[in-house]
């Protein structure tokens, strides 16, 4: 017998199609602004002589919310009972707070003399995007089967590099050829797009779509896990929280995949600044090879990872990946006296974008698979927030450091870190053949 189709196409847990375009445009629209304010606007300041600190301190700042994501974690997971959805209610408001700090940016007219202004307003837009970017986060954890993981996370990544990409490429040249105002308005405008198009989706086919437009009695939990989720307390949130972060599994894990963030992020600010600083390349030159190029080269290897961790596994992936980046830092690092041959360069440059999309899609699934159930939520948030403040901490450290070394050191450096992830993972995965939160710490 052949199962009726749901009378309402939009529904993520009943179509797989809708779950990778969904989660797609959702990290799209967290890209867009990061590609804007981290790599358009960081090198445009770059470029007009604005000191290293000041860039570092900018993007850290503005990055600094997603570092505090952990803080929106119990409360999306306590609170599951809207009509609207799960996660939803979250998900909505948090972008409409978004586009509402996004409409704020249009005030500043001289982005170099109002750079602390400048940066207020993009710090209350990255609250707003980083509550989002929880929601999302726990919308993923429990909408996404176990079987789909690595190939969701990779659409996922793909999203977010997308808009990042086209985020310092188009915004670098509104930047210089229509000015900083038709900049901010061009983000505005595209986060009022996305933020519409999410309206119409729900997350389960007994969900309402508007709390104001047909209203019906609100669906009481029927499984299980949402009876549990709803019965759930403040103090039994936390208990589990810290038991899952605090494995010694966990630990070890999402630490050493931490600093292999940390030294892509590290060498990449700083490679951005010797290229326009050192070797006299134009901001808007190295931002459109990001956005174009590099993003290309960043969605392609998402999209390959995340077949190859369904396939072989995301265990032998996360080890290939490390090696691989480890490699690229020492090596490219050592080049350094070649550095001044634009090919080399450019292919420096582009080369480095495989390396945040290869390291998640390997990494997500397995924080993801340590995440303890009635938290998970709350957990991988947990793990995205300090992913995310190993791209701050990057940036900030590089900003400092390259007052007083070059950036080939801070690539070395950068190597090393990466080395010590590696052998840090080899050693965990050795030891713990079974991840799950069951597994004895």
């Amino acid at each position: 017998m052949i199962p009726k189709a749901p009378s309402f196409p939009l529904v993520l847990s009943q179509n797989r199609s809708l779950r990778y375009g969904v989660f797609f445009y959702l990290y799209l629209m967290q890209g867009i602004p990061a590609g804007f304010s981290l790599t358009a606007l960081a090198n445009y300041l770059t470029a007009e002589g604005v000191k290293p600190s000041v860039v570092g301190s900018f993007a850290a700042v503005v990055g600094l919310p997603w570092a505090f994501q952990f803080i929106w974690g119990p409360l999306i997971d306590r609170y599951q009972g809207s009509p609207l959805g799960r996660r939803k209610p979250f998900v909505i408001g948090a972008q409409l707070l978004a586009l509402l700090a996004s409409l704020a940016i249009l005030f500043i007219h001289n982005p170099i003399a109002e750079l602390q202004a400048l940066t207020g307003c993009f710090l209350v837009h990255s609250i707003f995007a980083a509550i989002q970017d929880a929601s999302v986060d726990a919308m993923a954890i429990t909408a996404i089967p176990d079987h789909e993981r690595g190939r969701v996370n990779a659409f996922m990544r793909a999203g977010f590099l997308i808009g990042t990409g086209l985020g310092a490429a188009a915004f670098s040249q509104i930047l210089r050829r229509y000015g900083f105002f038709n900049a901010a308005l061009t983000q505005s405008l595209c986060l009022l797009l996305l933020t519409l198009l999410t309206l119409f989706i729900r997350e389960r086919p007994e969900d309402q779509l508007s709390p104001f437009l047909n209203r019906r009695k609100a669906v009481l939990p029927t499984t299980p896990e949402q009876k549990a989720a709803s019965s759930h307390t403040f103090s039994w949130l936390f208990a589990e929280l810290f038991k899952g972060i605090f494995a010694k599994r966990s630990l070890l894990l999402f630490g050493a995949v931490v600093s292999a963030y940390v030294s892509i992020s590290l060498f990449l600010r700083a490679y951005n600044y010797h290229l326009i600083q050192k070797l006299g390349w134009a901001d808007t030159s190295v931002s459109l090879l990001t956005g174009t190029y590099g993003m290309l080269v960043a969605s392609g290897v998402a999209l390959l990872g995340g077949y190859l961790a369904d396939r072989i596994g995301p265990r032998h992936l996360l080890l290939l990946v490390l090696a691989l980046i480890a490699t690229y830092l020492l090596g490219f690092n050592l080049l350094e006296p070649i550095w001044s041959n634009r090919t080399v360069a450019q292919t420096g440059l582009v080369a480095l974008y495989f390396m945040d999309p290869s390291l998640s899609v390997a990494a997500i699934p397995l924080l993801m698979a340590i995440c303890r159930p009635g938290v998970e939520g709350s957990q991988f948030t947990t793990y995205m927030a300090f992913i995310n403040l190993s791209d701050i901490v990057g940036s900030f450290l590089a900003g400092q450091a390259l007052a007083y070394v070059q950036a080939p050191t801070l690539g070395l450096v950068a190597g090393g870190l990466a080395t010590l992830a590696m052998l840090i993972i080899w050693l965990v995965l050795q030891r713990y053949k079974d991840l799950s939160p069951a597994q004895k710490a």
